[in-house]
């Protein structure tokens, strides 16, 4: 007669539970991406520099060097739902012999710039895109259409 109420008191259980776990999960794997990052970094940073190298951008100059920050901030597109970490850095460039900045004094001047990295099936990768003239707090401003940032406890 009250075998009924099993079933629906489970269901209403699982739904009562279901956001908490879900967080706690979310936080898992957002502390586990920190930490595989932070552990990785120095590989990271010379993948950045190598892929930023070959992108051929910006016109007419050499990637020189890339200082990193330590710190970073995490977050997540909107539309893959993937983790990007977002890295302080400065650039240096050098022109290019022969080419249309060759001989322009500004090519020396070091450039503030977001690294952006990609959390892809459980591994940091990089495609070299940085975001020139932006720390990271207004890179996610400017992409606020299309990132999140991820709020860590």
């Amino acid at each position: 007669m009250w075998w009924w109420l099993v079933p629906v008191a489970s269901g209403l259980a699982a739904v009562a539970f279901w956001k908490p776990l879900r967080r706690i999960g979310h936080e898992i794997h957002f502390e586990r991406a920190r930490e595989s990052f932070l552990l990785e970094r120095e590989r990271l940073e010379a993948k950045f520099l190598e892929a930023a190298a070959v992108s051929g951008k910006p016109r007419g100059l050499r990637w020189k060097d890339c200082a990193f920050e330590r710190s970073l901030e995490l977050a997540r597109n909107k539309k893959t739902r993937e983790l990007l970490a977002l890295v302080p850095a400065t650039i240096s460039f050098e022109a290019i012999e022969g080419g249309p900045m060759e001989g322009v004094e500004a090519v020396g001047n070091l450039r503030n710039a977001t690294a952006v990295f990609t959390f892809h099936r459980g591994r940091w990768t990089t495609a070299g895109r940085a975001l020139f003239n932006m720390n990271p707090d207004e890179a996610l401003t400017h992409l606020a259409g299309q990132v999140e940032r991820v709020i860590h406890p």
